[in-house]
């Protein structure tokens, strides 16, 4: 039996890359891409232009002009309105009730999500109902709670002065008062936050594994000690979403300062936005205002990085 060597003739190169995809066809797939990419992004970024973008260019511009009393540009002063305002009075006092205004509400609105989510977080009978009354303020407005907090401060119906005279207290000027003016508007605050914060928190401790819990309750960890041991350091990431946001929140309020007490008495309200609404709404210095709101925008900014990059480091991500 004859054996023939038959040899197959090599394939054209063409037909070798027949499968392949030509490089123009590529570059045009992935233009189409992007092009798709940006057609979805492009309501985003209209409006974020409209309502952030450009506000921000127009701070930077007026911040460099004086304006006349009709708020018209009437002459070009560079960084004169961030001299003036760093060395004002009036700046430093705003920044200093700010200040105090975040140490007053950011802590005690953060501790007193924790301790109800703590509470709530148990497994009994009817704690859903307890669950949905803490977090009810989320469901109301500023301007709302605002007006609801106005009727407990009321100077004469006061319902909480009603409760201090049981206790033979003396009646307490929540709002005309400058030493309780502050502390009323952090009491009303922590409790308009109340359940955002509560719910981050809880969604925290519902993240925790069971079978740690029952470990620790195998070694005869007692409930206190298994919270700071266990339920803390592993709820830190919820903790410090919160303490950052609150913080954000704090230098950014306004409605209920501005519905309460508009700044007084004697200037013991004034944060930062309650003074740049002044300056810039009221008495029509949009280049003063605008110098303080991008003041306000580099604290924000800064103190938010530093949060991410001292803060951030005590943080336990499972």
């Amino acid at each position: 039996m004859m054996e023939k060597n038959m040899t197959l003739p090599n394939p054209p190169r063409s037909r070798a890359r027949a499968g392949a995809i030509p490089l123009k066809s590529l570059r045009v797939s992935r233009w189409k891409e992007r092009l798709l990419a940006y057609c979805f992004l492009a309501p985003s970024l209209i409006v974020f232009g409209i309502f952030l973008f450009y506000p921000l260019g127009k701070s930077v511009y007026l911040s460099l002009f004086l304006t006349d009393p009709q708020g018209r540009i009437a002459e070009f002063v560079g960084t004169d309105n961030f001299k003036a305002i760093l060395s004002s009075d009036q700046f430093c006092n705003s920044l200093w009730v700010t200040v105090k205004y975040i140490l007053f509400t950011v802590p005690t609105g953060a501790a007193a999500a924790l301790l109800l989510a703590a509470l709530s977080h148990q497994k009994l009978r009817g704690m859903k109902i307890f669950r949905f009354i803490f977090s009810l303020p989320m469901a109301v407005s500023v301007g709302t709670g605002s007006v609801i907090w106005m009727i407990l401060y009321h100077p004469t119906l006061s319902i909480l002065n009603y409760g201090l005279s049981f206790l033979g207290i003396p009646a307490i000027q929540w709002l005309t008062d400058p030493k309780w003016a502050l502390p009323s508007i952090a009491m009303m605050t922590v409790w308009l936050n109340l359940g955002f914060n509560y719910i981050v928190l809880l969604s925290g401790l519902q993240g925790v594994p069971d079978d740690l819990y029952e470990s620790a309750k195998i070694d005869g960890s007692g409930s206190v000690r298994t919270f700071f041991r266990i339920s803390l350091p592993l709820i830190s990431p919820s903790l410090f979403f919160v303490g950052v946001v609150s913080i954000i929140s704090a230098f950014q309020s306004f409605a209920q300062i501005n519905i309460l007490t508009k700044g007084g008495p004697m200037n013991s309200t004034d944060v930062l936005v309650y003074n740049i609404y002044q300056d810039a709404f009221i008495n029509y210095r949009f280049g003063s205002g605008s110098a303080q709101a991008l003041i306000l925008f580099v604290l924000i900014t800064t103190l938010t990085i530093l949060q991410f990059k001292f803060g951030e480091k005590k943080v336990h991500y499972q």
